[in-house]
């Protein structure tokens, strides 16, 4: 898996069914999470890939010192072991993150 940040190119964006199949097919177990608005996650990483994928709200994320927004219908892969920072956007976030385990 490599960085990639997946901007939504449709009109409406995908329901929370459609994202939790995808992941599935994708090979990830994917469960929802909100945030409040302004939630802070400072720097850290995970031991396995993710694939965040944003159903409402804003979340930005700084990978490398780089800032990416994502938001409704966007997608973030990222790859184990990839320090990030993220940051909810002032309505907060609600998302679906997949995780690639083993």
């Amino acid at each position: 898996m490599r960085l990639e940040c997946i901007a939504w190119a449709g009109g409406e964006p995908p329901s929370e069914a459609a994202v939790h199949e995808r992941l599935v097919a994708d090979g990830f177990s994917p469960f929802q999470w909100r945030d409040a608005p302004g939630a802070v996650y400072e720097p850290h990483s995970h031991p396995h890939d993710e694939s965040l994928w944003v159903l409402a709200g804003r979340l930005d994320f700084v990978i490398d010192g780089e800032t990416h927004r994502l938001g409704p219908g966007d997608r973030l892969q990222l790859p184990a072991n990839t320090v990030h920072a993220a940051t909810a956007g002032p309505q907060g976030a609600t998302y679906v993150i997949g995780q690639r385990l083993g």
